[in-house]
């Protein structure tokens, strides 16, 4: 017998939802969205209209509340994640929150602690962890064809200017600039491929005149465990680029757009310097594969790679990043 799809509700639907998660859920098997709340009530009436989602709710309440949903999506600003999933978790939902999970790593601790003690599901949507080319390249470091991975990079730019997202240079809503808004997916990737963690940053960032509260291009340099050295770029202020590249005693990973879903990727396996093999992958079904994988942990049937617990450790990675930048010192998770 056919099981229903698991119910999703989008909590701060916006225009991410509008790019990104309409089309995933319509690919999904096991992951519906049937419901949606957003400030702008109109908005949301127009929304629910054109894409034939059924239940319109008045209120953040009214949504966590409703039989109807099984699952809360929350995609509102990052200041506030922490009272969403509260609320969520109090009527018994279960919770997959946008990264950065939250403003700082004591509210990411209290909504971890939270759903444990209420024994529900609760994750982060690092949707790169369901992309075709992370699962590749962590596939080649665990086979050791790079043999022991000693300096690693992740890079991710953007033309923030050109962003409809304006409340990501705003420090009342945003956790930060791109080290929080993109600095954690390349964070992430990197825990993701190598299977490792962050020890210590230090932090290089600046700001400039059009994002005077929040910084617009940031140089991380992470110590993590199993000795690999690595560093994450991230810019608000240049044209759009994904790279993750890892370079072992025995060969390096190379993969141009690796973060991206709108164009084939290709990533590289070298060793002394010659090409020994190559894929071509596409990831424009990695969001729908981590509703899919989140709805199956739902159900009992595997786990959900980015659980919450994960998700404080790229927090703690995050203030650590943060306090360097303040400090100008190393600084420890």
């Amino acid at each position: 017998m056919t099981q229903s799809p698991v119910r999703f509700a989008i909590l701060g639907f916006g225009l991410h939802a509008v790019r990104r998660l309409l089309p995933a859920f319509l690919q999904c098997d096991d992951a519906a969205l049937v419901g949606l709340w957003r400030r702008d009530q109109a908005a949301a009436a127009k929304n629910c209209a054109e894409h034939n989602i059924a239940h319109c709710f008045a209120t953040r309440e009214e949504l966590c509340a409703s039989p109807e949903v099984d699952v809360v999506f929350i995609t509102s600003p990052d200041a506030m994640h922490r009272d969403d999933v509260l609320l969520a978790l109090r009527h018994g939902k279960a919770v997959l929150c946008e990264k950065p999970l939250s403003m700082n790593t004591a509210e990411a601790q209290e909504m971890s602690a939270a759903a444990k003690a209420a024994g529900l599901l609760f994750g982060v949507g690092q949707n790169f962890r369901f992309n075709h080319s992370l699962e590749w390249m962590r596939e080649q470091v665990a086979a050791g064809r790079i043999g022991r991975p000693q300096i690693a990079h992740a890079q991710y730019a953007y033309p923030a200017g050109k962003a409809p997202r304006k409340w990501i240079a705003d420090p009342t809503l945003a956790c930060g600039g791109p080290i929080a808004d993109v600095g954690v997916h390349c964070i992430d990737s990197l825990r993701y491929v190598l299977g490792e963690d962050v020890v210590s940053i230090s932090t290089l960032a600046r700001k400039d005149p059009s994002s005077d509260k929040v910084e617009a291009v940031a140089s991380l340099q992470l110590e993590m465990t199993g000795g690999v050295y690595a560093n994450v770029t991230a810019s608000a202020r240049a044209p759009y680029r994904t790279l993750v590249e890892i370079t072992g005693s025995e060969g390096a990973l190379v993969a141009e757009n690796a973060l991206t879903v709108d164009r084939p990727v290709q990533v590289e396996l070298r060793q002394a310097g010659e090409l020994v093999d190559t894929v071509t992958v596409e990831n424009g079904d990695g969001y729908t594969r981590m509703l899919n994988s989140f709805a199956g942990a739902f159900r009992g049937a595997g786990t959900f790679s980015a659980s919450g617990e994960d998700g404080v450790k790229n927090m703690r990675a995050l203030d650590a990043a943060y306090r360097s930048w303040q400090t100008g010192l190393r600084e420890a998770l």
